[in-house]
């Protein structure tokens, strides 16, 4: 300020500086903004020089939804570091802390509602629709994160009496985090137009999450996080193992197995304690399903991978915000028992033209997406070469899709082969036995093994006629009786 006062008081003498008045004027008025924004600058380095230049640059792209994931990727993982747990003191309201590792842990956060309540339900469906063989792989954790006591108190009798033997064997526990742990939920910035009170819950649901994840860290190999008011698939736990041994070897974040809100989405245990530091960081910026994009996009996931058919689906009618309907369905759900195959571990290769990233390992995996390749020639095939030997019992190849009804393979066949050998071309087998030919576009066979008496060590589909029009191989399915030592 006193430098400012000086500036303005000053009065030159010379005759010069007379004669240029009107420039002085003029270089004045520049020089003091100049003079004034550099203070501003200075200012609010000294206030927030604490801050990393990086968490800054976040905190603002977050603020608009336009978080950069590719340029941002090494630096969140760099500044963060957050493999430490958040200093909180849980409550144990039912169960004790885990006596053994587990292969999945089931999250799940529950407030009061003002209709409905679907919470007894959903514990019953993940325990009933396991077996018991799965029921000692999982344990589920129930996080009461209402801040009305007598409802955590009457809703842990009810969890008690209805599920007591599960607490016991180990496999139930429920918590819940004091209201002074919880950061400020009120006079939160209003981003998107929401409502105050709209803010406040999404931005406590963000908390809410963070503080569970936070708990479950350690508890299992993997997680997955659904919401109070969910039905699960029969043998899902069955069925996502298969999903993740088929990933084997790549890299994924952010497995989805359900596409609404944040139901059905698994995460590597070691991932935890960094998501929940993440939600915490902007748990007023946006909801959190929006917050899971950004964080999967900055740790180099670009692209969604979610897989069908679905393992969970919403059953409330009532949301927990304000009790408003919420009718949303994932009609790619299935309740009972599908027979998802185990696409054993393999090499995939094809002499077909490819079109642009509709690549080979697209109609491998269960992922909804598929191979494309330019009209194929007599010769041309899609070849696997399974890492060990293996006993098949059943094969399905899909071509085409509903949009492209006519890019089906017409004339083809499906063949197995055995004697593997290596060459410059990749390891490949000497003999194939042919299985069958396609028809209108598919090809399904069961019962191989009866039909093969060799192990299996190479699969193709063959093309035994040319066609103009382009070849989509949608999925290929195999189902595996036994593995054998190569």
């Amino acid at each position: 300020v006193t430098l400012l006062y000086a500036f303005l008081h000053m009065r030159p003498s010379l005759k010069y500086f007379d004669k240029m008045r009107c420039l002085r004027k003029r270089s004045a008025v520049s020089f003091l903004g100049v003079l004034v924004i550099c203070l501003l600058f200075m200012n609010l380095y000294i206030e927030d020089g604490y801050v990393l230049e990086g968490d800054k640059q976040i905190i603002r792209e977050t603020a608009t939804h336009q978080l950069n994931p590719e340029r941002y990727v090494h630096t969140f993982k760099d500044l963060s570091n957050f493999s430490g747990s958040i200093n909180i003191s849980y409550r144990y309201l039912a169960g004790t802390p885990l006596p053994r590792k587990r292969y999945l842990t089931i999250g799940l956060s529950s407030v009061k509602r003002k209709k409905g309540n679907y919470l007894l339900e959903t514990i019953k469906s993940i325990f009933e629709q396991s077996s018991y063989e799965e029921l000692k792989e999982i344990a589920v954790v129930v996080q009461l994160a209402d801040f009305d006591s007598a409802w955590c108190e009457g809703m842990v009798q009810d969890i008690s009496q209805k599920f007591a033997h599960h607490i016991i064997a180990g496999r139930l526990i429920v918590i819940h985090v004091p209201e002074e742990y919880y950061p400020v939920l009120d006079g939160l910035k209003r981003n998107y137009n929401d409502p105050e009170d709209r803010v406040k819950f999404r931005s406590k649901q963000n908390v809410d999450y963070a503080f569970l994840l936070n708990f479950c860290a350690n508890l299992s190999d993997y997680y997955v996080m659904l919401e109070d008011d969910v039905r699960c698939s029969k043998n899902f736990l069955t069925t996502i193992k298969k999903v993740i041994t088929s990933r084997e070897g790549s890299y994924w974040v952010t497995l989805e197995f359900s596409k609404l809100g944040y139901i059905g989405k698994l995460y590597h245990s070691h991932d935890l304690p960094r998501l929940a530091h993440f939600l915490l960081m902007f748990y007023q910026e946006m909801p959190c399903d929006w917050l899971l994009i950004h964080f999967r996009g900055l740790l180099a996931q670009k692209e969604v991978i979610r897989f069908k058919p679905s393992l969970f689906q919403h059953m409330g009618y009532y949301s927990s915000y304000k009790g408003a309907e919420n009718k949303l369905k994932d009609d790619d759900f299935e309740e009972e028992s599908f027979d998802i195959p185990d696409n054993p571990p393999a090499n995939l290769h094809t002499n077909m033209n490819v079109f642009e990233n509709y690549e080979v390992s697209k109609a491998y995996s269960s992922i909804d997406e598929y191979f494309w390749g330019k009209a194929p020639s007599t010769g041309d095939f899609y070849g696997i070469v399974f890492e060990k030997p293996i006993k098949i019992s059943k094969i399905k190849v899909v071509t085409g899709t509903e949009d492209r009804q006519n890019d089906i393979l017409h004339h083809g066949a499906l063949e197995v082969g055995e004697k593997i050998v290596g060459s410059k071309k990749g390891r490949q087998c000497t003999t194939y036995l042919r299985l069958g030919e396609f028809k209108n576009g598919n090809f399904e066979i069961t019962d191989v093994e009866h039909k093969v008496l060799f192990d299996i060590n190479c699969m193709r589909i063959l093309v035994t006629k040319s066609q103009k029009e382009w070849l989509i191989i949608r999925s290929i399915s195999i189902w595996t009786s036994q593995t054998t030592n190569q």
